[in-house]
């Protein structure tokens, strides 16, 4: 155990070199930015006071004026409701695509790098963990704030048509039963109004590519908590909406007869008992234990939301339907996309089964495929399951190589396990046998992440992982070093790594990144130190208990090409394009269908036009949408083409030694991959102890705290940067809290 040098030694002094920066946009795109970015803003706030105010009797009189004026219109009263509701959330997307196509070029870090030294530490909302424990895991104030906005909203619309009840009185002359059925059913109504709301919020988060999610840089790993909070506040208003009108019909001694119900014009029942079945069963499996415990299950059940979505278009019609279209709607423009990009197969370059229990597959992309140190895919592998995709993290830098990506995948599960047997079969049939080709069918989607590599944006980091936690890590310490030794802008000058481990037989993991290789003169502008903590092992291992590790490779035959680039987060401009003429042509076939075929034929029945109406939807992102996706598609092609080769990059079926237990110790420590290197055998590591070092050695800085591991790592970091910047003093740092890791 090295003790020489602690992972709480102050770090190096940051250079005072600065990297160039670029210089300004034109004062014309500067000004179409801030007028596209009010534009947004001024259309999210009216819209969300329409749908906070709409509970209250002065909007709901206001409204329903509207709802007349309109209702000889075009769209008719349909229009009337989708235009207050559903297009705003589409407004707002259109705006952002334009947006974010003028704005590509920019690089938010080369201008944190132009003020490096200038400002001084200040609070971010959104990285300010104050809810630590918990059903909800780590809260930050800014999600604190959004969840009081959300539970505010449905508590205040349940009070407002509570009183309104009330101010309207019930009829003498009814019984205690007769008044009980009629305050279910006005209980069930505004439920149900409310459930709606909710519903058009809860597809946004897991539109993986989505240009809403870009704009605001929310990555999906994140945005999924906000779909599992939505999804349990949603279908517990609609369970409620449910029990109110079967707990009415009950009373009124009609219930079989009212659930088998379907309505020409009005609600029709049985598409909403199809529905609510179809919601509970999706909401039940995807309960924690039961999520964990069965993921397939979960997985498998959540696909019925096709089920759900299309029979609570024939349970309320296009009327209501409609409030909830905008958000339904920007999921189908990515579900789309999804489905096109995952069809494809890729090759894959190479795959390798590391001694410690770890598979390395190394992915061919295109060069115009841009991603981040961030990233993550979703993986699909044909022969071990035809519909199981499973999130990785990248471990590469982008700046490694531009044709292609590595992912490290932890063997955990059965299907991790399937894998890796898989490489060490496929290698002992090709050991045996010359002719023998292995195969691997893989399919990808994405990849997704942050819009902006936030690693580079401080010039202090503490990466915080836990077992295979590290593989974003390393993916950034090779991002920081490409760019060091490349001259590229890049912001961090000390780097803390605290990597707790269950054993030891993991070390070999830092093996996969060579800096001597990548930045051989990278302490002179960067200090890393590395703390790593094997918490199941008293002491390192003897001698005699080390035994000779191999990586086993090989190299699959190729039965694809490189990753789809039809991804949302692919191109600006194609991506920016497919969302504009998807809306557009859902515009279009609206009008044609009210033009030519409801207002001629005198349409009525609410199910049938709900059920136009969300086949209008569909139907505008694969023909219009598609149109753009077919031209984005043969412009790579056209791209593509003109590209040479500069080298062929096969890799060669070898079987590599690799360092194991205290001989990676040695190579660690050795300036292989830091500074200073600590191994510390049967401890976990203080959170309180290293914050309270770095805050006294680091100074009155930002400090970017990032963390990749399980939830008690992150209620553990969580709680001591709390605690820290909770007992700030004027010369301290303020810690920064970032997650890193997400739980599908």
């Amino acid at each position: 155990m090295d003790n020489e040098n602690s992972p709480h030694h102050p770090l190096l002094p940051a250079t005072d070199e600065k990297f160039p920066s670029t210089g300004k946009p034109p004062a014309v795109v500067s000004c179409a930015k801030w007028i596209l970015k009010l534009a947004m803003w001024v259309i999210f706030i009216v819209w969300i006071l329409v749908i906070f105010l709409y509970p209250s009797s002065f909007a709901t009189q206001f409204f329903e004026n509207w709802l007349q004026a309109t209702q000889q219109s075009l769209f008719g009263i349909t229009g009337a409701v989708f235009l207050t509701f559903g297009a705003p959330i589409l407004a707002i997307a259109v705006i952002a695509a334009v947006y974010l196509i003028i704005s590509r070029d920019d690089e938010p870090y080369k201008k944190k790098i132009k003020k490096s030294g200038k400002e001084k530490p200040r609070w971010r909302l959104w990285t300010l963990p104050v809810v630590v424990e918990g059903p909800l895991e780590v809260v930050t104030a800014a999600e604190l704030v959004g969840i009081i906005v959300v539970l505010g909203y449905v508590f205040w619309a349940i009070y407002s048509y509570t009183l309104r009840m009330l101010a309207t009185g019930f009829r003498e002359d009814l019984t205690f039963k007769q008044i009980s059925a009629e305050v279910l059913e006005v209980i069930g109504v505004r439920l149900g109004e409310i459930g709606l709301f909710c519903l058009g919020f809860l597809f946004l988060p897991i539109s993986r590519g989505s240009i809403l999610l870009r704009l605001i840089d929310i990555p999906f790993e994140h945005a999924t908590r906000y779909h599992v909070w939505l999804g349990h506040l949603t279908m517990l208003i609609f369970t409620l909406h449910s029990l109110a009108f079967v707990i009415q019909w009950y009373i009124q001694g009609c219930c079989l007869q009212k659930l088998m119900e379907w309505k020409d014009v009005g609600i029709a029942n049985l598409p909403g008992v199809v529905s609510i079945l179809a919601g509970l069963l999706m909401w039940i499996t995807s309960l924690p234990k039961l999520r964990t415990k069965n993921f397939e299950l979960f997985f498998y059940t959540h696909q019925l939301y096709i089920i759900f979505v299309l029979f609570l278009a024939l349970h309320v019609g296009d009327f209501f339907f409609s409030i909830a279209a905008g958000g339904i709607f920007i999921f189908i423009l990515d579900r789309f996309l999804r489905f096109l990009q995952s069809r494809r197969t890729v090759d894959v370059i190479s795959a390798k089964a590391l001694p410690c229990g770890t598979v390395e597959l190394v992915l061919s992309k295109p060069k115009s495929l841009r991603y981040n140190a961030l990233s993550f895919i979703f993986l699909q592998v044909r022969e071990l399951s035809l519909l199981e995709w499973h999130p990785f993290s990248v471990s590469s830098s982008p700046l490694e190589g531009e044709d292609r990506l590595a992912i490290l995948i932890k063997v955990l599960g059965t299907w991790t396990e399937r894998l890796r047997g898989k490489i060490l079969n496929d290698k002992a049939k090709q050991i045996s046998s010359d002719k023998h080709r292995p195969v691997m069918t893989v399919s990808v989607e994405g990849p997704y992440g942050h819009e902006s590599p936030y690693h580079l944006m401080y010039e202090n980091l503490i990466l915080v992982a836990g077992g295979i936690g590290i593989s974003p890590f390393l993916a950034i310490l090779s991002d920081i070093l490409h760019r060091i030794r490349d001259g590229k802008p890049c912001l961090p000058k000390k780097i803390l790594v605290v990597w707790a481990i269950k054993t030891s037989d993991e070390l070999p993991l830092l093996s996969t990144l060579n800096v001597d290789s990548i930045c051989p003169f990278f302490a002179d502008k960067l200090n890393i130190d590395i703390s790593i903590y094997v918490t199941r092992q008293a002491q390192p291992p003897s001698e005699g208990e080390i035994q000779g590790s191999k990586v086993t490779s090989i190299c699959p035959l190729s039965k694809g090409s490189n990753m789809s680039v039809l991804v949302g987060t692919g191109d600006d401009v194609w991506s920016g394009l497919y969302v504009i003429s998807s809306t557009l042509g859902l515009v279009i076939l609206l009008g044609l269908m009210d033009f030519f075929y409801i207002n001629p034929f005198k349409i009525i029945k609410w199910w049938y036009k709900g059920l136009l109406f969300l086949l209008c939807m569909v139907a505008s992102v694969v023909l219009f949408g598609g149109l753009v996706v077919a031209l984005w598609s043969l412009w790579e092609q056209y791209i593509s083409s003109k590209r040479t080769s500069d080298h062929n990059n096969d890799i060669e079926n070898v079987d590599e030694e690799i360092p194991n237990h205290s001989l990676a110790q040695k190579d660690l420590n050795s300036n292989a991959l830091a500074t200073s290197t600590t191994i510390e055998y049967g401890m976990r590591p203080n959170f309180e102890e290293i914050l309270g070092s770095v805050s006294e050695n680091w100074g009155k800085v930002d400090i970017g705290v990032l963390i990749c591991g399980p939830s008690t790592l992150q209620s553990s970091v969580a709680k001591a940067i709390r605690s820290h910047n909770m007992g700030r003093r004027s010369h301290n740092p303020i810690f920064h809290f970032h997650s890193h890791s997400f739980d599908l």
